[in-house]
């Protein structure tokens, strides 16, 4: 394949004044903007000493001159590398110092701290960009609007580093090429029956694989449009919907959506698709979704390393509480986790993936990359099973996985069993130090209604759902659970606030 920008532009419309994206003030940009202000962008990065292969780094706010930044990173062959704008100067000097970038463009209102912290590294240049189409950058690339040869690259070419959440170490920069982005694009336009007719809802974060990578080169990749929103406003989401024909989401959209008296089949009446991902769907907001918009949410499952894998399909059963079959060319298969013996059909164990998606290995980390192969197939980490029909059901991730009095407690099981309780809107589920079992059993819970707090009758009303081995010794309620920008609960953060609940107070025997 070529260079990732051309294998998306070849697929855009033949009448190039059709818009790709609508911004918050109504603004429109065309297919021919994209084309001439992704020129303008790869033209101001090589006027900053970019050359192929080289790191630009960005921290920024969500806005199209980032998508613009991102497609003109690609047309001069350097790698783009998004990072959370929420990340502290702290967490910002582990990331440039581990890639080096030559190039950091920072939050143009940022720009003071951004310089000092670059100047403490040494040799990055640091250059601004803002969320209304300002900064440095920007201007740079207004300035150089105009026609660029776009490097040419081969498949195995770096064409961006993402950072994973590094909850259990150091963050891993996972490098990703033109051919597995474009491989990822081009399988999910069609799998998800994208055209130029649609319309995306994108209220996504574009510093992560979901809102970069799947949202906006599907759109570009089907020549179809977005309306480009900074955040997920569920009010104004359905105000958007007769606009619109998908949506992409994590599970909170969904959530929270269904929190809108505005959310009936009527209002989704011209909607086509509404896709979930980055963090479980519980089965009681996929029926519930269901039986209030007539749309049964499309689940898929992915991770940083390797885009998407699996996809519940467009025309078929989509299942609650699974993830669907892997993707046309995508191979996953269930292993025993120790000898990496293959598992039998609906076995649990973990899951192990191989495809043109699947990133070519960790930056500068040689260990953790051998570590994370076996046999070609990419060590996922995560648990889970493939049943009879093919398709696949994730229990968690290895690491959130329970030994308690030597039985293997899966939270996502208990998960599942919770949130199917009428008194229960959402739940986590953690093992922490139990003196007896090992492990004991928590579940962290947010009550559907305000004040509800009766542990004892959740637990009992699990007595008919689950072995005794699996039921929560502990229950706590909470007004939230701690979620990352991609809705994905944040476990670390419990097992550590309720590490010593079943610990023995001083002074017992």
């Amino acid at each position: 394949m070529p260079n990732l920008y051309d294998t998306l532009i070849d697929r855009a419309p033949v009448d190039r004044t059709r818009p790709f994206a609508t911004l918050p003030d109504d603004a429109i940009v065309t297919y021919a903007d994209v084309e001439a202000r992704s020129a303008g962008y790869a033209h101001a990065l090589v006027g900053c000493g970019v050359t192929p292969g080289d790191r630009v780094a960005v921290q920024a706010p969500k806005s199209i001159d980032m998508l613009l930044l991102y497609l003109g990173c690609l047309r001069a062959g350097a790698v783009f590398l998004p990072l959370n704008p929420a990340y502290t100067a702290g967490e910002l000097e582990y990331f440039l110092r581990d890639a080096e970038p030559v190039l950091f463009v920072a939050d143009a209102a940022r720009r003071d701290g951004a310089e000092a912290l670059a100047a403490s590294i040494g040799a990055i240049r640091v250059e601004t960009l803002d969320d209304r189409g300002g900064g440095t950058l920007a201007v740079m690339a207004v300035a150089s609007l105009g026609d660029f040869d776009t490097v040419a690259c081969p498949d195995d070419a770096l064409a961006a580093i993402l950072y994973t959440s590094g909850t259990t170490g150091r963050s891993k920069g996972a490098m990703l090429s033109h051919g597995n982005l474009a491989s990822n694009a081009l399988t999910l336009v069609d799998y998800w029956r994208f055209s130029e007719a649609d319309v995306l809802l994108h209220a996504l974060p574009i510093f992560h694989t979901h809102g970069l990578f799947v949202a906006t080169n599907v759109t570009l990749a089907a020549g179809a449009s977005m309306i480009l929103l900074p955040r997920f406003d569920p009010a104004e989401i359905l105000a958007l919907m007769p606009r619109a024909t998908v949506l992409m989401g994590v599970p909170t959209f969904y959530i929270r959506l269904l929190g809108e008296t505005g959310l009936t089949r009527a209002a989704v009446a011209g909607m086509r698709l509404f896709i979930s991902g980055s963090a479980p769907l519980s089965a009681d907001i996929h029926r519930e979704f269901r039986e209030r918009t007539g749309h049964a949410i499309l689940e898929r499952y992915g991770m940083t390393e390797t885009n998407m894998n699996t996809s519940n399909p467009y025309d078929g059963d989509r299942i609650a509480g699974t993830v669907g079959p892997p993707l046309p060319g995508v191979s996953i298969r269930i292993v025993d986790e120790a000898t990496g013996a293959e598992l039998p059909t609906g076995a649990v164990g973990g899951i192990e993936i191989a495809g043109p998606n699947v990133f070519g290995g960790y930056w500068r980390m040689a260990d953790k990359t051998a570590e994370a192969f076996r046999d070609g197939y990419f060590v996922s980490g995560d648990l889970g099973s493939i049943d009879a029909a093919g398709y696949v059901s994730i229990v968690g991730r290895a690491k959130d996985l329970i030994i308690a009095g030597g039985y293997n407690i899966y939270p996502a099981e208990i998960e599942a069993a919770l949130d199917e309780l009428s008194k229960v809107h959402e739940s986590a589920v953690i093992g922490v130090p139990h003196p007896d079992m090992g492990e004991g059993v928590v579940a962290v819970v947010v009550p559907r209604e305000p004040g509800f707090a009766d542990g004892t009758a959740l637990i009992a009303a699990l007595a008919d759902r689950l072995a005794r081995f699996k039921q929560p010794r502990h229950v706590a309620f909470v007004d939230a659970l701690p979620k990352n920008a991609m809705g994905k609960v944040q476990k670390t953060l419990l097992r550590d606030a309720y590490r010593d609940v079943f610990a023995t107070p001083v002074g017992a025997n």
